[in-house]
């Protein structure tokens, strides 16, 4: 699709059509990306989007405990020697 730039103040932009929007998943945050002569437009993405109602159906199901036990590295040391301050 063919676009004209337009000015925004000292910048300029262009308008996606909403169907554009629509099925590429934008939000109102997207991210910018130069790849060589091109600027790529995709979906902002959070690192850990999604964990929370992950973690919850976890809880629902019973899995959310410690898979290597709770004292699977503790030492000697960490009884005797370790001390909070």
């Amino acid at each position: 699709m063919k676009t004209t730039l337009i000015r925004i103040g000292n910048s300029q932009g262009i308008r996606i059509p909403k169907p554009f929007i629509e099925q590429c998943g934008f939000g109102s945050d997207v991210d910018l990306d130069i790849r060589g002569q091109e600027l790529v437009i995709h979906a902002h993405y959070k690192p850990r989007m999604g964990w929370e109602s992950a973690f919850q159906q976890m809880a629902q199901r019973g899995e959310d405990h410690l898979v290597d036990g709770a004292l699977a590295f503790q030492t000697s040391w960490d009884d005797k020697e370790w001390e909070w301050k």
